[in-house]
């Protein structure tokens, strides 16, 4: 399993707004130059980050974008589930009626044990302990 770009950027730029949340509203372009992603990418990511209530947007002279939580309680289970979607590694896990075989089927409970493995580990992980790595691991630059 490889989590996509989507997720990787995705975090790379929320961990972006929690580190310099202190400086106000943190602009596209400033994030895009940080991260060297662009930003017409990084705009297509905003739109799924805001409707899920993950960050705040605000226009005029002072705007940009803020964490609408704080870093404490944005895990990054709720990144890559924005990015990615629902995080079983195959859809039978979720909806048994795809598959024929469900009730044969010996690998099923792996498949759903490693998912919630999965699900488990990202949702220990929170913006603040990326921030609290990020700082001890700090030489100016990071990479996630």
């Amino acid at each position: 399993m490889k989590l996509s770009t989507r997720s990787r950027y995705g975090t790379r730029f929320m961990l972006d707004l929690a580190l310099n949340q202190s400086n106000g509203p943190v602009l596209l372009k400033e994030i895009s130059k940080r991260q060297e992603i662009s930003e017409k990418y990084l705009s297509q990511l905003v739109i799924p980050l805001k409707s899920r209530g993950l960050i705040n947007a605000s226009r005029g002279a002072h705007g940009g974008y803020r964490l609408a939580r704080t870093m404490q309680e944005i895990t990054l289970k709720d990144i890559v589930e924005v990015m990615e979607g629902d995080l079983n590694l195959v859809e039978c896990v979720n909806n048994p009626a795809v598959c024929s075989r469900v009730k044969n089927c010996s690998s099923r409970c792996v498949w759903s044990e490693l998912g919630s493995k999965i699900s488990h580990t990202l949702a220990a992980v929170t913006l603040r302990d990326l921030v609290s790595r990020h700082k001890e691991e700090s030489t100016g630059e990071y990479q996630i």
